[in-house]
């Protein structure tokens, strides 16, 4: 190679990057057999940083601006010294540009339900998707901890490693947003707050910070669908026990007018002709029973006189219905039944 090419081909004056739209998040300036030279212009733009790293070590961080690299700022390399090692300075300099502009619309979500412990239901499991936005904040640090020495390095090198690290703090942003799980889907924004705050820490020991967190929806389990779906439709009537008993009946209404259209007995009304007119009827006596019989301190002399069994049965097995689902304790439980077993005396 002739030594007028060489040293055409050897110093740089402008230093430089034009992002494009491939997400990159860290560039190596192209220095192979290349000199910078003294008094050359690093140029960074705004929503970037420069890091120089001379002899394998970080020099210096450069934010927005155009800077005149001299001796006092770069260490100059010069082939002049370097005639015995044809050429190939034994010190380089290398330059990275890093983008610090928001990486938005960062899709994470639970691939398999993740169990967690909630006080009210023990432990439960749950689904949850949503995105996020972040940047680049310590180019020195995200240098050093993820984008190493590498020609480019994108978005996509790194979305499996911060998926990973939301699903490790949804546990955690749970519990610090203290919100009851079935309160979850309706709160979803202080639960993304919650988890953000969780998250924070361990996208920072990267040289990153975290812009933004959404939670788009959560999923319960079915049972616990129901449960909340029970308590939307009961419209949190509380402790009327009148109400609650109506509005079990009407969700069993249909199911018993099923029962008689496709010509089966339907079980117990339907089965003995009364069709859904005596469903009806017989919702509204257990409904009135029910809420009789479980009026604080009610005597049991107060009770109608005549007491048919089988209504006493079916108010008993709706009292072990609201037992199982955790409505009425077995202390509770145990005193009605008493109760209304003197009735049948």
């Amino acid at each position: 190679m002739a030594l007028m090419d060489f040293i055409k081909k050897q110093f740089i004056d402008i230093l430089q990057w034009t992002e494009g739209d491939d997400g990159t998040l860290a560039w190596r300036f192209p220095m192979r057999d290349l000199e910078i030279q003294n008094g050359a212009q690093l140029v960074v733009r705004e929503s970037q940083m420069a890091l120089f790293v001379d002899e394998g070590r970080v020099a210096d961080v450069f934010g927005p601006g155009t800077y005149k690299l001299t001796t006092q700022t770069l260490p100059v390399l010069t082939y002049l010294k370097n005639w015995d090692k044809l050429f190939e300075s034994p010190f380089k300099s290398d330059v990275y540009f890093f983008s610090t502009r928001q990486q938005v619309d960062q899709k994470w979500g639970t691939p398999q339900p993740i169990s967690i412990r909630d006080p009210e239901f023990g432990a439960v499991r749950l689904r949850a998707f949503g995105n996020y936005a972040y940047r680049v904040a310590d180019p020195k640090k995200f240098h050093t901890e993820i984008s190493g020495t590498r020609d480019a390095y994108r978005v996509d090198h790194l979305d499996g490693q911060l998926r990973g690290l939301i699903m490790q703090n949804i546990a955690t942003g749970i519990a610090q947003s203290n919100i009851p799980f079935l309160d979850l889907a309706a709160n979803q924004h202080n639960f993304a707050q919650a988890l953000a705050q969780a998250l924070a820490p361990a996208m920072e020991a990267y040289g990153l910070k975290l812009e933004a967190m959404t939670v788009q929806s959560i999923s319960l389990p079915d049972e616990l669908q129901k449960v909340l779906d029970q308590r939307i439709g009961m419209g949190m009537v509380g402790q009327d026990m009148g109400r609650f008993m109506q509005y079990q009946t009407a969700q069993a209404i249909p199911k018993m007018a099923e029962g008689v259209a496709a010509g089966g007995d339907g079980g117990g009304l339907a089965g003995a002709g009364l069709g859904m007119g005596a469903g009806v009827a017989m919702g509204q006596v257990l409904a009135q029973g029910m809420q009789s019989a479980l009026q604080p301190g009610a005597p049991a002399a107060a009770a109608p006189a005549a007491v048919q069994p089988d209504d006493v049965m079916a108010t008993l097995e709706k009292l072990g219905e609201l037992r199982a689902k955790g409505i009425l304790t077995e202390d509770e439980f145990n005193a009605k039944k008493a109760e209304l077993l003197k009735k049948l005396v």
